[in-house]
C-alpha cells in the first residue's frame, strides 16, 4: 500500500528489479536532441523506463527569465518522450528539490530494488563537477553519458571524467552499468542530433524581434 500511495504521489509506478534511466534537465525547451540522448541510453542499456525529470531551475543557470514555465517545459517534454517507456514527471517539484543528489537519493529510498542510472548529454559532463555533491552522485548510482556534437572530445577529459577514469566501462559492457556497482559510468558514442535548446530559443528570439 505504500509503495502504491508513493507511485501516485509522483506519477508514476516502478517495481523492484526494473532498470530505470533517470534524465534530468531544464528543458527549455525539449527538442529532438533530448529525444536522441534518452532513446540512445534506453536501447543500449536494456532500460525498462527512462524518466524524463523536468526541473522546476536549473541551479546553474542564471537567465531564469528565459526560463519557461513548467507546465510550459512539462508540454514540451511529452512531445519528445516518445513510446511507453518514456516517462516525463516533475518529481522534483513534488519532491521538494532541485538538486541531483537529492532525487536520486529520494528515489532509491522511495522504489528499493529498482536499478537506477543517471543519463546526460556529453555537455553536462562537462560541468559535472560544478553540480552539488557530484562526487556522492557517482557514488550513489551509475552514469550513462551520450555523446552530443562539438563538446564530446571536451567531456572527455574534463575534470569528472579525470577523477572517475578508473570507473569507466567499456562501451562494449554498457548493458551491465544499471546494475553495477557504483562509481561506474559508460561514454556511449554513435551518431549525433545536432539540435540545442540553446539554438532554439536564440531562433525564437529573432522570430520574436
Amino acid at each position: 500500500m505504500a509503495g502504491r500511495q508513493q507511485a501516485l504521489r509522483l506519477g508514476f509506478d516502478l517495481t523492484p528489479g526494473m532498470r530505470v534511466g533517470l534524465y534530468g534537465g531544464s528543458f527549455n525547451p525539449a527538442h529532438e536532441g533530448h529525444a536522441h540522448v534518452a532513446e540512445t541510453a534506453r536501447r543500449r542499456l536494456q532500460l525498462d523506463r527512462v524518466i524524463w525529470l523536468v526541473s522546476p531551475q536549473n541551479p546553474l543557470k542564471t537567465n531564469h527569465h528565459e526560463t519557461a514555465s513548467l507546465a510550459e517545459r512539462l508540454a514540451g517534454a511529452r512531445r519528445f518522450a516518445r513510446g511507453r517507456s518514456m516517462i516525463v514527471s516533475d518529481a522534483e517539484t513534488r519532491i521538494g528539490s532541485q538538486y541531483t543528489i537529492d532525487i536520486v537519493r529520494d528515489l532509491k529510498a522511495r522504489f528499493p530494488g529498482v536499478h537506477f542510472v543517471w543519463i546526460m548529454g556529453a555537455d553536462s559532463l562537462a560541468s559535472f563537477h560544478r553540480w552539488r555533491g557530484w562526487t556522492q552522485i557517482m557514488a550513489e548510482v551509475p552514469v550513462a553519458v551520450v555523446s552530443r556534437p562539438w563538446i564530446s572530445l571536451k567531456s572527455r577529459s574534463s575534470p569528472a571524467a579525470q577523477r572517475f577514469a578508473g570507473a569507466r566501462v567499456p562501451i562494449e559492457q554498457a548493458k551491465l552499468v544499471p546494475t553495477a556497482k557504483p562509481p561506474r559510468w559508460v561514454f556511449l558514442t554513435g551518431p549525433l542530433n545536432f539540435q540545442s535548446s540553446t539554438l532554439l530559443r536564440e531562433r525564437m528570439r529573432r522570430r520574436g524581434s
